[in-house]
């Protein structure tokens, strides 16, 4: 939840940025009408996998299906492989130390033996959230500007 939050909070601060000197220009200018952004624009870029707000995003013209089942069943796939990585090597390592006395040796080895599962689970986890389920939803919303990476 806490990454939701700041998530939220960030797509604001970039909407709150790009149209707050917008509508001070024209407040400035005394402009007959003030360059306010639409609820629909609004709720288009909380959805989007962007962070930079703009009125309008390219757009792709239609929604490759074929294309958003195969990243939906790659997330689904990542999170399987992630919670076997954690059952089979993670959790025996642990189980293993809490039924023996407490001792620095035992408990380094089970941090050591558990770096490469855990890693793994973390490049799991970033495929499946950034590369899979935000071009997903980016399919979903046709959205054409796909340099998550940069």
């Amino acid at each position: 939840f806490l990454a939701l939050q700041v998530r939220l909070v960030m797509k604001a601060y970039s909407f709150i940025r790009e149209n707050v000197p917008r509508v001070l220009s024209s407040v400035k200018d005394k402009s007959s009408t003030i360059p306010v952004p639409r609820i629909s624009q609004y709720l288009y870029f909380l959805f989007a996998p962007t962070l930079i707000y703009r009125d309008n995003y390219p757009r792709n013209p239609t929604i490759r299906w074929g294309y958003v089942a195969t990243k939906f069943a790659q997330v689904l796939g990542s999170l399987f492989y992630a919670y076997y990585i954690f059952v089979r090597l993670c959790i025996p390592q642990f189980r293993n130390s809490s039924q023996e006395a407490f001792n620095l040796r035992g408990l380094v080895l089970c941090i050591f033996n558990s770096i490469l599962p855990g890693v793994l689970i973390l490049f799991l986890v970033f495929f499946a959230f950034l590369h899979c389920w935000l071009n997903a939803f980016a399919e979903m919303l046709r959205f054409a500007d796909r340099m998550f990476y940069k």
